[in-house]
């Protein structure tokens, strides 16, 4: 089986700190030779240990050096038609998932896995390609070199040595806190609930494509027919995304579109419950085509939300620790699936299970965030009242005893 690190691996804080330092075109083209260095290492390994650190560590690396970055170049070159961009960029994601069952399989008969792995890699070296043609946002800034040093070479040596743990103490605390937002975890809380959500969301968004092969070959279905199935997935995204991006990109859905995502993400995760009702090829083509169709949504309107409630100069350091999040309930759905499977002999209490998970992540997310804007109006309209100028009431006698008289 061809091992292909999937996309929801590719994220992570490091990469915050290179495209802060580097830019976004150095740091894909890193992510490009990497992963397509990994990937070509891969067809000389000769044992599991082997391979996971080559596809796993070196290509996965490769990966978030080439994704994030992406997505963070298009929030700066997009701002009005953001969620446009987001979800027409995001197609490609479903044409590597209608195209690549497919091609794995033909690459592992014709050339075997070593070979396989090794037309991948070059494949994956396109990467710096796409990095190349990115425009940089801001020119570099060249300093020269002063033109007198006023300190001795001595004096600056030992001052250095003395102050290096310092320096880099220092350092990386200020890196940690520039690119881990821990701020807008504990001050944002439109991120904060979003973060939550979104991990929570993890635990079962995924495992339905993990198990939805071995579930329909469980039941005598044809391994090739089962793979169509995720081609056909593929097919579904690729033809539905771009008019939903032409409808989200109008000015009604400015600032809802968190209520579409949840919306979306409640339809994904009710349309596993699709699965209980057979295993055969009718049954789960109907819930290949519902998957795909709020599956469209949630990609594309997934890093639109989170521009929307960050400000893009901490987008990067957002979406790192965000990755952080839920790449632990990522790591945790598909064993926890497993042994739901083991316990019980039968496939569809897994997409039973994912169809709460997701749904109830979704209905927290829609609730939260109305609350938050419930209570954002309150406040604005408190401000409004406090602002306007108070009526000045006429002066009345100090005494109902006192007598005035007008003097010319």
């Amino acid at each position: 089986m061809l091992l292909i690190p999937k996309k929801w691996d590719k994220h992570c804080p490091f990469c915050s700190v290179l495209v802060g330092k580097l830019g976004c075109r150095a740091t894909v083209i890193l992510g490009g030779v990497l992963s397509g260095l990994g990937m070509a290492a891969s067809s000389f390994t000769h044992s599991i240990t082997e391979l996971y650190i080559t596809a796993g560590v070196i290509t996965g690396l490769g990966f978030c050096f080439s994704f994030q970055p992406a997505v963070t170049i298009l929030g700066h070159y997009f701002v009005r038609r953001r969620a446009f961009a987001n979800a027409m960029s995001s197609t490609g994601t479903a044409l590597g998932l209608c195209t690549l069952p497919f091609l794995g399989n033909y690459l592992h008969t014709e050339f075997g896995w070593r070979g396989s792995f090794l037309i991948l890699g070059a494949v994956l070296l396109n990467c710096c390609v796409c990095g190349a043609v990115m425009r940089p946002l801001q020119p570099k800034k060249h300093r020269g070199e002063p033109l007198i040093n006023h300190t001795p070479p001595q004096l600056e040596k030992e001052a250095k040595q003395r102050g290096r743990f310092r320096t880099i103490s220092r350092f990386l605390v200020a890196s940690l806190k520039e690119h881990m937002a821990f701020d807008q975890l504990c001050n944002n809380r439109r991120y904060c609930v979003f973060a939550i959500g979104i991990t929570f969301m993890m635990l079962g968004f995924v495992v339905p494509l993990v198990y939805l092969v071995p579930y329909a070959t469980a039941h005598s279905m044809e391994p090739s027919q089962a793979a169509l199935l995720l081609s056909i997935l593929g097919i579904v995204n690729i033809v539905v995304r771009p008019p939903f991006a032409i409808i989200f990109n109008m000015p009604w859905f400015k600032g809802r579109h968190i209520y579409a995502f949840a919306s979306a993400l409640l339809f994904n995760g009710l349309s596993n419950s699709i699965c209980c009702i057979g295993a055969g090829f009718p049954v789960l083509l109907g819930y290949v085509v519902m998957y795909g169709l709020s599956m469209s949504v949630v990609g594309s309107l997934m890093f639109t939300v989170l521009m929307d409630i960050v400000e893009m100069s901490r987008f990067p350091s957002a979406l790192g620790l965000l990755a952080v999040m839920e790449s632990i309930t990522l790591l945790i759905g598909p064993p926890l699936a497993g042994i739901l499977v083991d316990r019980t002999g039968q496939y569809f209490y897994v997409f039973i299970a994912c169809s709460c998970v997701v749904a109830s992540s979704s209905v927290f997310l829609m609730l939260s965030f109305l609350w938050l804007d419930k209570k954002e109006r309150k406040a604005s309209k408190q401000d409004q009242l406090s602002a306007q100028p108070k009526p000045v009431k006429p002066a009345s006698n100090a005494s109902p005893g006192c007598e005035c008289s007008s003097l010319p």
